[in-house]
């Protein structure tokens, strides 16, 4: 027997970063969107826990205990008092190391399959604590759709969105660090007066009513500065899409994927077509969003 979870990708419209926390966090206000681009997680009964991976950049991927499906079955585990014995396979097609959330999207998978595979009856709650202590974007992977997430992103308050928006992602050739990142915008700002991070309403409300016009003008990420520090050949794939008619372009969470936001399906792919000649990015994906959250298959 075995189990089954397909879990989606996201891109955060906003991403307002705080100040640092004591304990070396930020307090965020960030706007998820969880997008058509999925990660597959198998898990099967074994002799002990073991994880394997296929796909783009599976090379990249941890098969060790540090690989966050693997710390989600150990998790569970834990709580109902039972060995971990699972096998977890992940069939990768989120970009790896590219800012959408690809290993968070793996451990919410692996926690709903092996839930369901071991018939614990968590509830959501529990699952979404647990989901919480192995990662900040991890309970956004298991609930997907639209939230708004605050604390370090961990506390979610679900969004309505009146209309599928299109989307087109431009994956770069080498990965950036979620902590160099951070470690890289607190250094821009050291001296400066971050202010503590609000929701914007306008965005809020292009959601709400499905204007990808509206939603282009609001769209923000405070890391994209930190993130184009690191990785200063980003900005010739965002200057590429504009020029292909984006409606919006910027850093996709800590990047280095760069997200490109299309008036209609035919202008998403004219827009990946420019990209793809550009020479300026590694591949090219386009997808809809919103998307469901992890869901058994």
């Amino acid at each position: 027997m075995s189990v089954t979870v397909r879990v989606p990708a996201k891109v955060n419209v906003q991403l307002g970063v705080g100040p640092a926390r004591p304990d070396g966090f930020h307090d965020l206000a960030n706007v998820f969107l969880a997008v058509g681009l999925y990660d597959e997680i198998t898990v099967t009964p074994a002799d002990a826990l073991r994880v394997t991976c296929d796909g783009p950049g599976a090379d990249q991927v941890p098969l060790d205990r540090t690989n966050l499906a693997a710390r989600a079955a150990l998790a569970l585990a834990e709580r109902y008092g039972r060995e971990p014995d699972v096998h977890i396979h992940i069939d990768k097609d989120i970009p790896v190391a590219g800012g959408m959330a690809g290993g968070s999207a793996d451990g919410a998978g692996a926690l709903l399959a092996c839930d369901a595979l071991w018939g614990t009856g968590a509830s959501r709650d529990e699952l979404l604590a647990i989901c919480a202590e192995l990662g900040s974007d991890v309970p956004f992977s298991l609930v997907g759709g639209a939230a708004l997430g605050t604390g370090r992103g961990e506390k979610l308050t679900g969004l309505a969105v009146g209309a599928t928006f299109h989307w087109v992602f431009a994956m770069a050739g080498r990965g950036l660090s979620t902590p160099a990142v951070f470690r890289e915008f607190d250094r821009l700002a050291e001296g400066a007066d971050v202010p503590d991070p609000v929701a914007s309403q306008d965005l809020l409300d292009a959601l709400a009513a499905g204007d990808a016009g509206a939603l282009a003008v609001a769209v923000s990420n405070d890391l994209q500065p930190a993130a184009l520090s690191l990785h200063p050949e980003l900005a010739d794939t965002l200057a590429a899409g504009r020029a292909a008619g984006a409606l919006a372009a910027l850093v996709s969470g800590s990047g280095p994927t760069t997200a490109f936001l299309a008036g209609d399906a035919d202008e998403a792919a004219v827009i990946a077509g420019v990209l793809r000649a550009s020479g300026t990015c590694a591949s090219v994906r386009v997808a809809e969003a919103p998307a469901a959250g992890a869901t058994v298959v």
